[in-house]
């Protein structure tokens, strides 16, 4: 976002491991401390939550948009104002030549997050969206909402926050979809059509995290 004012906020269990990072004139870092979860599931399953206690107790206050990425990833390439809009979704790097019938939807009638075989057109990724501070407010409440439903039930979605992010977008479409540059996959040979990456994953050991 060169030439515009951007405030990062980097969520963590721990500070400390956090650089210090200089920035330029109008840009902004805070660190928002968050409680340690011990499996990659609670992680995941309170994300929405997380966002969404984050934009009312402040965010709404200091930003006009929004756009939530996993910490994980690199910026590659320039990202700047082509990818705002209302609420904005990107497609998943590993499903964007799949059929309908293998996108790993929630398919199970009582979760909340449920999707039948009829629906869908794109399988979004959970590691980009974003949007106006207001919209991507209610879009997080409402998926936290549905997870508590869940929850309340005994029910784990399939993919956790991103089974619930993609039953929200097929039923409230997004109005900007971002292409895989802004969502690739660095494990994948890069296809000729793909000729710039905004934003990809980095190499990384999630073992330890997962046992």
């Amino acid at each position: 976002m060169h030439g515009y004012r951007v405030h990062y906020y980097i969520f963590t269990h721990d500070p400390a491991a956090i650089p210090r990072v200089p920035l330029g004139a109008g840009w902004l870092l805070s660190i928002i401390p968050i409680r340690r979860h011990s499996h990659w599931e609670e992680i995941s399953t309170r994300r929405m939550e997380t966002i969404s206690l984050h934009i009312a107790k402040r965010a709404h206050r200091e930003v006009g948009y929004l756009f939530c990425l996993d910490v994980d990833m690199v910026f590659r390439n320039l990202w700047g104002p082509e990818t705002l809009g209302d609420l904005v979704a990107a497609i998943h790097p590993g499903y964007f030549t799949a059929s309908r019938q293998q996108f790993p939807y929630e398919r199970r009638r009582a979760s909340t997050a449920f999707v039948a075989n009829s629906e869908g057109d794109f399988y979004y990724g959970g590691a980009v969206f974003g949007g106006r501070v207001a919209s991507v407010y209610e879009f997080t409440r409402v998926c936290h909402m549905a997870i508590l439903t869940d929850k309340a039930n005994g029910i784990v979605a399939t993919w956790q926050e991103e089974s619930h992010l993609n039953r929200h977008f097929i039923s409230h479409k997004p109005s900007k979809v971002l292409s895989l540059e802004y969502i690739w996959d660095d494990r994948k040979p890069q296809p000729p059509s793909l000729k710039l990456i905004h934003f990809c994953t980095v190499n990384k050991d999630t073992s330890w995290l997962r046992s």
